[in-house]
C-alpha cells in the first residue's frame, strides 16, 4: 500500500494547497478575469471540476469492473479524443460562465473528496496494474490519479506565479 499512499497523500496536500490559496482570495478576486480573455479563479476551478469528472469515471468503473461512462459536455464531441480538448475547454467555460462561484467551488471540492474516496476503496494491485483495464490502453489505474494531480499541481503554479506578480506590482505602486 506504499505507492497508493504516497500518491493519495500528495492528493490530500494539492487539495490542501488549493485551500490556502482559495482562502486567501475574496469572491471578486476569484470571480474577476485578470486580463481580458483569461480566466478567473472561478473558470480555473470549473476547468479542473469538468476534468475531475473523467477521472472519477474510470474510478467508479473500475470499483463496478466496468467500463467507465464519461461526461458528455457536448453531444458529438468526444472527451476521450485529445484533439477536441480546445472544443471541450470551450463548453467548459460557457457551461460554467453563469455559475456562482459558491456552486462551482462546491461541485470542485466534493468532486475531490468523492475522487479520494473511490480511490482509497480501490487495492493497490488493481491501481498499479497495468494490463487490468483495456479501457486504460496499457496505463495503470494509478496513471489517472497522477495525472490528476498534475492537472492541479500546473493550474495552481499558474495561478501562484500570477497572484506573486499582482503581489509585486503592488509593491512597486
Amino acid at each position: 500500500m506504499y505507492m497508493k499512499n504516497h500518491i493519495l497523500a500528495a492528493l490530500r496536500q494539492e487539495l490542501e494547497a488549493w485551500e490556502k490559496v482559495l482562502i486567501s482570495l475574496n469572491e471578486t478576486e476569484i470571480t474577476a478575469a485578470p486580463q481580458p480573455g483569461e480566466f478567473s479563479v472561478k473558470d480555473e476551478i470549473a476547468h479542473l471540476r469538468a476534468w475531475q469528472q473523467r477521472s472519477i469515471a474510470r474510478m467508479e468503473a473500475a470499483l463496478q469492473d466496468r467500463e467507465p461512462q464519461m461526461p458528455q459536455w457536448q453531444p458529438g464531441i468526444d472527451p476521450e479524443d485529445y484533439e477536441n480538448t480546445d472544443k471541450i475547454n470551450a463548453v467548459i467555460f460557457a457551461n460554467a460562465r453563469d455559475l456562482p462561484w459558491s456552486t462551482v467551488y462546491s461541485q470542485w471540492h466534493t468532486g475531490f473528496l468523492r475522487l479520494l474516496e473511490l480511490s482509497e476503496a480501490i487495492p493497490e494491485p488493481t491501481l498499479l496494474d497495468s494490463s487490468r483495464f483495456a479501457w486504460l490502453e496499457g496505463h495503470a489505474l494509478a496513471f489517472v490519479l497522477v495525472a490528476t494531480y498534475d492537472h492541479h499541481q500546473e493550474h495552481l503554479e499558474k495561478l501562484q506565479a500570477r497572484l506573486a506578480q499582482r503581489t509585486d506590482s503592488h509593491k512597486k505602486g
